[in-house]
């Protein structure tokens, strides 16, 4: 049989199994696979050898084959929607939508990663600071506009996941108002029945419509200590200015708070944070 020009280039531009695989970055054997099950079917068989041949057209088809598997469907659903010709919108849809939750789920797994090396350090330093860390020192009154939200618990994810929006809320809320901070942020944690009640809030002069100004009273005594570096990294400091508090003849008297020195916003390593706990002495032991 006599091969036309167009069928000639046809079999001079096919690809072989292995290069198709490459091109496609997929393994042979899934190819094979797929088409044992009918999935994607070689453009051209050798009868005589057995080898497959796939043509460029088919990596369009194999794009979607790996995106819906991606996605979660199986095999036999993945067929069964090509069949009835998912349409690329639909199909780029679908994507985004999976894009999202693996960043999700991303950022979820980088916290805990951040959490299990908090506890690790922890562990290691043995919950001990070394004792000129901590300064005990008496808290201003201050006047602050704060928004408040609920936490899960104290652990530090929770926290983020609650006091970053309300950071954002309040600063918008006072740049409407036309009230600037009076200085920086003062986060404080109240126990709750169904979690913690997270406070944000920063020093005003002046009342701001759509926000609640309420005034912190002085602390005769705190005891104080700096974090240096993100807040995801704050356990081992948390703990060893508790194991401080204990071993000094004191007791914690009132919601703890956390002053921000310094954040800068693409250097979470150069973040500074005073940890500021509200102690008074256990009878016949501190003064």
């Amino acid at each position: 049989m006599t091969l036309t020009l167009c069928e000639g280039l046809d079999r001079l531009i096919m690809f072989t199994i292995g290069d198709f695989a490459r091109h496609g970055r997929v393994s042979v054997r899934m190819l094979r696979h797929y088409d044992a099950i009918g999935l994607l079917r070689p453009a051209h068989t050798d009868e005589s050898t057995g080898y497959r041949q796939y043509d460029a057209g088919q990596l369009a088809r194999l794009n979607r084959i790996v995106a819906l598997k991606d996605l979660g469907f199986t095999l036999q659903q993945v067929g069964s929607m090509l069949d009835e010709k998912v349409d690329l919108a639909e199909l780029r849809g679908m994507l985004r939508l999976r894009q999202a939750e693996l960043t999700e789920q991303i950022a979820a797994d980088t916290a805990s990663l951040a959490n299990v090396e908090s506890r690790l350090r922890s562990i290691e330093s043995d919950g001990l600071l070394p004792a000129d860390e901590v300064v005990l020192k008496p808290l201003p009154a201050v006047r602050v506009a704060e928004l408040t939200g609920t936490a899960a618990g104290y652990y530090p994810e929770a926290i983020t996941a609650v006091i970053r929006p309300l950071y954002g809320e309040l600063y918008a809320r006072l740049a409407r108002a036309g009230v600037q901070p009076a200085g920086e942020r003062l986060a404080y944690y109240e126990d709750a029945a169904d979690g913690v009640t997270v406070h944000a809030t920063v020093p005003v002069n002046s009342p701001a419509e759509g926000v609640t100004v309420v005034d912190l009273p002085a602390v005769e005594r705190a005891a104080t200590v700096l974090h240096r570096g993100p807040m995801d990294d704050v356990l081992p400091v948390v703990q060893g200015l508790a194991h401080w508090i204990d071993e000094n003849g004191y007791r914690s008297a009132g919601p703890p708070r956390e002053l921000t020195i310094a954040c800068p916003a693409d250097d979470p390593a150069g973040w500074v944070t005073e940890l500021q706990e509200p102690v008074v002495p256990v009878a016949g032991t501190a003064s």
